[in-house]
């Protein structure tokens, strides 16, 4: 798989730009070149991880030129954990933060990014950082789910739920043949601190009423399992947004636009259907005729449905329901936990856990039955 940084072609003038952003105008580049040979050529493989040794005069306190060596790299993409550029720009912004605190490790002297026109940027004493996006007209798609919830259904509410599925059906129709990065993202669903087993430890208190340790160990155990099972599925591996929930959908009118991609560019097209359809499903226990015994029916059962529907339709993809129980887990997690949601009743959170660990021991998923996993 070609994980390589994109190929840079360093020529001196590049490089004493760099420096002069770094050191000022008065900076003066020597030579540079591959380490232990100073060979000028050697620059130009630069993007494959071989180091560059700089040489470079800086103004002295008395005036006089002062001589310094510093070594430029890049770090190589590889399968384990490093295929995009911001995988490897958060290794190279530790190495540069705590480089320096800790004895008789080599001195970072700068850190910093290569723009789309091959220059090298540097960072300025890196703290944190911002992302700055375009303002979008609309409101939050989970405020329509709380106006269904009041009793506002409209056969426009299926309408955008089915537009959701299709949108998906094209996102998803980019496949990537690259099985690491499947296994990795299913490494990441279980193991990762924002998701399975980071919310188990995080997200619920010690002898949690509702689900007890043991029973957190047995989904643990169980997804083991699974993960083995998924690794036969990693033809699978496609374009996906990674977070596809009602916070993160910007309803405008008839039309929608999304936020805040995470967790990679490609993965496990059922990881887009868990994260929405697990919404419709919460939000229809919260408004059950039944409280004592919540089930999912009325116009959520319709919205989930119809979600389901349409994509099976446009995909034809029936064999997301044979891989689609453990991302049901993370996202049955996530809306079960007391901490980002302390004011369910006891039933709706004991009926969440009733469906996690039924989406582990009953697959294929049987959409058609989803109140099977609550009783």
């Amino acid at each position: 798989m070609g994980y390589a940084a994109a190929m840079i072609e360093l020529t001196r003038d590049l490089i004493e730009d760099y420096l002069r952003q770094a050191h000022g105008q008065e900076v003066r580049l020597l030579s540079a070149g591959s380490i232990g040979t100073l060979d000028e050529q050697g620059m130009k493989r630069f993007g494959y991880g071989k180091p560059v040794l700089v040489r470079y005069a800086v103004p002295g306190p008395d005036e006089r030129d002062e001589e310094r060596e510093a070594v430029l790299s890049v770090m190589k993409g590889d399968a384990y954990g490093h295929q995009g550029f911001w995988d490897r720009a958060a290794i190279l912004l530790f190495q540069y933060a705590a480089g320096s605190s800790l004895s008789r490790h080599v001195q970072p002297l700068g850190v910093g990014y290569v723009d789309g026109a091959g220059r090298l940027v540097p960072l300025r004493e890196p703290q944190e950082f911002f992302i700055v996006n375009e303002r979008l007209p609309g409101h939050d798609y989970f405020l329509d789910l709380e106006r269904i919830r009041a009793g506002g259904f409209t056969a426009a509410d299926e309408r955008m739920a089915r537009a959701f599925a299709r949108w998906l059906a094209g996102v998803h129709a980019e496949r990537k043949d690259d099985p690491h990065l499947y296994w990795r993202g299913v490494r990441d669903l279980i193991g990762s601190s924002e998701c399975i087993t980071g919310l188990i430890d995080q997200a619920f208190p010690r002898n949690f009423a509702f689900f007890s340790e043991e029973e957190f160990r047995t989904v643990e155990t169980s997804l083991v399992t699974w993960r083995w099972r998924l690794k036969r599925y990693a033809r699978r591996l496609c374009v996906v947004h990674g977070d596809f929930h009602p916070w993160n959908v910007l309803v405008d009118g008839d039309d929608f636009r999304v936020l805040d991609r995470s967790r990679g560019e490609y993965g496990e097209p059922a990881g887009d259907l868990a994260a929405m359809a697990v919404n419709y499903l919460l939000w229809g226990l919260l408004c059950s005729e039944t409280p004592d015994t919540p089930r999912l029916a009325g116009p959520f059962l319709t919205l989930w449905t119809a979600f389901f529907e349409e994509y099976l339709a446009a995909t034809g993809d029936r064999e997301l329901l044979e891989v689609i129980g453990p991302f049901f887990v993370f996202r049955a997690l996530v809306v079960a936990s007391p901490q980002w949601y302390p004011d369910h009743p006891p039933a709706v959170r004991a009926a969440l856990f009733r469906f996690l660990s039924r989406c582990l021991t009953r697959a294929p998923f049987d959409h058609l039955d989803v109140n099977g996993y609550l009783t």
